[in-house]
């Protein structure tokens, strides 16, 4: 008892520890984990910044749209580089719109065929704008996903060394198996580690991006009728 007990002594059972006395394998899996980690984290700190910079720059956005000002002045104010995805579908359909208008008359007879035109724009600006909002988002999910599996790869490798040096040195005592265990359940924590932040923000982050993506599609609808309106006025 005396000699287990000072063998789990000499053994350094710090979060340092176990990772420098695991083997290469088990190494190996800790640095993935920790590496998948601190990505997921740099993402999700990402997509809550940029989340909230673009929800604030569509409300200014509608605040000056809604203001009753001129499109085309809002339209040149803006310019050919829009700052956020809700300016970029207001961007687009404008310059479908003055595509037409410059080309003279007979606009009248070509309504049905431009509203469509710009429909169509303004869907491939939202869905072209949220695919660049979106990026990464599959890292999350693959690390949600995958990273306890690995965690647990690291366990089972662990536990097999456990079972190795109790086979090499025919002693069932605590100071033989306590070593390899601690390093294999510490595998498994860090799997843990990286999933369920990863699992938290991703369902967060996707209904927040979910809301965001709603609200470009409402405006694209809004602006739409805006148009028809302003186009049957004309006729």
């Amino acid at each position: 008892m005396e000699n287990a007990a000072a063998g789990l002594a000499a053994h350094d059972f710090s979060m340092w520890g176990l990772f420098m006395q695991a083997d290469l394998i088990v190494k190996s899996v800790m640095t993935m984990l920790f590496g998948l980690s601190i990505w997921c984290w740099a993402i999700i700190i990402e997509k809550f910044l940029r989340l909230r910079r673009l929800n604030g720059a569509a409300s200014k956005f509608e605040d000056n749209f809604w203001s009753g000002g001129s499109l085309d002045t809002l339209y040149d104010k803006i310019g050919g580089t829009p700052a956020d995805p809700m300016s970029a579908v207001f961007g687009a359909a404008m310059r479908e719109w003055r595509r037409t208008r410059e080309q003279g008359s007979g606009i009248g007879e070509r309504v049905g065929s431009l509203m469509q035109r710009i429909d169509r724009v303004m869907d491939v600006t939202v869905n072209r704008e949220m695919t660049r909002v979106e990026r990464q988002m599959t890292v999350l999910a693959s690390t949600a996903s995958t990273a306890p599996f690995i965690g647990l790869f690291g366990t089972v490798w662990g536990i097999m060394n456990s079972f190795q040096s109790i086979a090499a040195s025919k002693n069932t005592n605590l100071a033989v198996v306590a070593p390899g265990i601690a390093e294999a359940l510490f595998a498994t924590a860090l799997g843990l580690v990286a999933a369920i932040p990863a699992v938290i923000a991703y369902n967060k982050i996707s209904r927040d991006l979910d809301r965001y993506a709603q609200r470009l599609d409402d405006f694209a609808t809004e602006f739409s009728a805006i148009i028809s309106r302003q186009l049957e006025g004309r006729d």
